[in-house]
């Protein structure tokens, strides 16, 4: 039961360094506040300007840390009470810059001859984009007072319901062969070489849902409410609008990649009725069985082993890749296995604060979890590139943060296809890759569906545990087809995903989707010129925090509001498809 290290955030909450840097986020604040004045007028502006954006980057980094060990320790502690209420009261004290933040967007927003300033100034030149954008964002501010109550209500309403959904499914017993086991435990038996056991799992997943639904019912109406009531207030057309807006993308972009995978939804259900075909089934794959094991490998991997092959396969890409999955393995930076009240899946946490990540997985020893070790893993290297970067320059979207993940992901599905030593493990290495993508592009597809519909019906209603289960089903059945069998579909499905559950992000779905395509376009791009591809690489990622979305794609002669871009890479997924199709005739 390997666990993450985070000495160097704090050794405790009772650490002293943690009482001094709570003390002096207090202090901060009053400073942050207190230059409200300055914003009455434009005397001495740039004097001004760079003295609250270097205070915010000093309140970045401290409240980064004291957040992280917080939100950290309690995503795999959900019991903590202490990190549970640390989390709430550094939220809280988020909420008292509120008013003062408002003011100053409002201010640069009207700064005369703000772009003049930016180029006689290396430091505002720096933050370009980040004083741009605010400019462009302050259209959808509310007023002043507004905008801090809104914030303080969000602490008792999305934030809440979100943290009440966590902890509920972190907590959930699921009564499963006569014992008691975690929801994170029953759903990894998904990928079990036993039918009985998949299919036994996936009953008592179900069924568990019971206990909680009505309640995760409450949360995901509450969240999606607010979200209407709030985008609307902000002038945005639809929380969809305000998504892509955060997320740095246009609306074009969205639709010519979600176009282009409508287009590949028979070759995805090909794949799926082979496979249902393979395993006996004659109606299409049932749902307990989507990550049933196709060929075999005849180990499971320890984490030690996980570690090493992910080592071998990265240096083939660069030595920064290397060096910095070495580190994270040698210096525990990830949190290994699963356990009760740790919550379900994985992710990564770049912290600007120590230039370090920390990484959750649930990792049991599949072929699957080494890859999901192998995608956080590249979300770390994005955070070491992004590190070098100004604070106010390392935010990056959604869309783009898969970008290094996926990249890394494929680069040792790619080595372990290679390294296959049988048809029979081929095929299985393969149809693990593809059972990946069926998620990216299938799955998320139905979430994003399913969302909206959300979105939508909750302008006119409030919907119970059986119409919620109704909008799901309906939502795979749009996008798998006739690939699954629609009698053993997951109506529960928006239970057990987290990304429904925040205020503050919206459609956690369709971002995947471009990462995945994206990454394999840039893999394209990498294998046509290996080394031209690598000095540019670091540069694209770094970009990520300071462009929009089709900006950081044109660094590499890419442009995604095209169709066909988004075509090119779905070709390659189809050429998996195609081959294991070939292999199982």
């Amino acid at each position: 039961m390997k666990k993450w290290n985070l000495d160097k955030l704090y050794l405790s909450f009772d650490d002293p360094r943690f009482t001094q840097d709570l003390e002096r986020v207090e202090k901060l604040i009053l400073e942050i506040n207190s230059q409200a004045i300055d914003f009455s007028n434009y005397d001495d502006k740039t004097k001004k300007l760079i003295r609250y954006m270097k205070n915010e980057i000093d309140f970045d980094k401290l409240v980064g840390k004291l957040y992280r060990f917080a939100s950290l320790t309690e995503s795999v502690e959900s019991t903590n009470q202490t990190a549970v209420k640390m989390s709430n009261l550094l939220r809280r004290k988020l909420t008292e810059l509120t008013k003062i933040g408002t003011i100053f967007i409002k201010w640069v927003a009207a700064y005369p001859e703000l772009e003049k300033d930016i180029e006689a100034n290396p430091f505002l030149k720096e933050h370009e984009f980040y004083l741009l954008e605010i400019k462009e964002q302050a259209s959808h501010m509310l007023e002043d007072e507004m905008e801090l109550l809104v914030a303080r209500l969000r602490q008792t309403g999305s934030s809440a319901w979100g943290t009440l959904q966590s902890l509920l499914t972190s907590t959930l017993e699921v009564e499963y062969e006569d014992k008691i086991i975690t929801l994170s435990e029953v759903r990894n038996l998904a990928d079990d070489p036993d039918p009985k056991v998949r299919k036994k799992a996936y009953e008592a997943e179900l069924a568990s849902y019971k206990q909680i639904d009505k309640s995760v019912a409450a949360a995901l109406n509450s969240i999606k409410g607010e979200v209407n009531i709030i985008s609307q207030a902000r002038g945005f057309e639809s929380p969809l609008d305000q998504a892509l807006n955060n997320s740095r993308m246009s609306k074009e972009t969205l639709d010519a990649m979600q176009a282009a995978v409508k287009d590949y939804y028979e070759i995805f259900r090909s794949y799926l009725k082979r496979k249902a075909e393979l395993l006996g089934h004659k109606n299409g794959l049932p749902f307990y069985d989507l990550y049933a094991p196709i060929g075999f490998v005849n180990k499971r991997f320890t984490i030690e082993e996980a570690n090493e092959y992910v080592l071998k396969n990265f240096k083939t890409f660069s030595d920064p890749l290397y060096q910095m999955a070495k580190k994270a393995f040698e210096e525990d930076w990830i949190d290994y296995t699963p356990r009760k009240g740790k919550r379900g899946g994985a992710f990564c946490s770049n912290i600007h604060a120590i230039q370090e990540s920390r990484i959750m997985t649930n990792f049991t020893g599949a072929f699957g979890d080494m890859i999901t070790l192998s995608h956080e893993l590249g979300h770390a290297y994005h955070g070491e590139v992004i590190f070098k970067e100004s604070s106010l320059n390392s935010s990056y979207t959604m869309p783009v943060a898969e970008t290094a993940s996926t990249f890394c992901e494929t680069i040792v599905n790619k080595a372990a296809l290679k390294d296959a030593g049988s048809k029979q493990e081929k095929i299985f290495l393969l149809e693990s890759s593809i059972q990946s993508y069926t998620a990216v592009i299938i799955d998320i597809m139905s979430r994003f569906i399913f969302e909206k519909s959300v979105f939508e019906g909750r302008e006119k209603t409030v919907f119970d545990v059986e119409e919620l289960n109704d909008l799901m089903l309906k939502a795979q059945l749009e996008t798998y087809g006739d690939g699954l069998d629609s009698s053993y579909l997951h109506p529960y499905m928006w239970i057990c995903k987290p990304h429904y559950y925040s205020g503050g992000l919206s459609y956690y779905n369709f971002p995947y989707t471009f990462g995945l395509l994206f990454a394999k376009g840039l893999y394209s791009k990498y294998l046509d010129d290996k080394e031209t591809f690598k000095a540019n690489y670091d540069q694209l990622l770094a970009a990520t925090g300071k462009n929009k979305v089709e900006d950081v794609a044109k660094l590499m002669n890419i442009d995604v509001t095209k169709k066909d871009f988004w075509v090119s890479s779905l070709e390659l997924l189809k050429e998996d498809i195609e081959l294991f199709l070939d292999l199982t005739k």
